[in-house]
This record gives structure tokens, sequence and C-alpha cells, in this order.
């Protein structure tokens, strides 16, 4: 990787208000900025231009957490067909 290829995967892991991109945000810090997103739209006294940027940011924090989920989801169904295709092969081996 070149010092401009670092330097552009810098930049784009920082959106312009300090908010981590899609990509660097784990399920819990999306969640808790969402909560602070819908805090700060229920509280009232924004401009209309900071209440869409606000709305926009929620609704991409909704979309993050949403394929968390869905990968959280995925994960499990993997795991419990896994543990079904060992029951059905027989219950040999299988610690008690």
């Amino acid at each position: 990787m070149t010092e401009a290829d670092t330097t552009t995967d810098s930049a784009d892991a920082v959106d312009p208000a300090g908010a981590a991109t899609e990509a660097a945000l784990g399920y819990e810090q999306a969640r808790d900025e969402l909560i602070d997103v819908v805090r700060r739209l229920e509280a009232g006294g924004a401009t209309l231009e900071e209440s869409l940027a606000l709305w926009e940011r929620g609704e991409e924090l909704a979309r993050i957490c949403g394929r968390w989920l869905e990968g959280a989801r995925a994960r499990l169904d993997a795991a419990l067909a896994e543990d079904d295709g060992a029951a059905e092969d027989g219950e040999e081996g299988e610690p008690r």
C-alpha cells in the first residue's frame, strides 16, 4: 500500500462530522450513536438543515445495525444447521 492509499483509507474512516464510517462501526457503537441522534432530534431546537443531516445519519446507522443483526442471525442459523447435521449423522462422539 502506498502512502497515498494510506491517506485515502484514513480519510475514508471518518466523515466530516467526525463519525466513523460503516466499516469502522461495531453494532454497539452504531446503536449508541443512533440513540444519541434520536434524542437530539426529539429534543428539537435544530435547524432544518441540521435536522435533515441528523435524520440521514440516523437512517445510515439503522442500516448498519440491521446489517449487523442480519449477520448475527446468519451465523446463528449456520451454527444451528451444523448442530442439526451432526445430530442427523448420529450422536456418536458427542460429549455429554
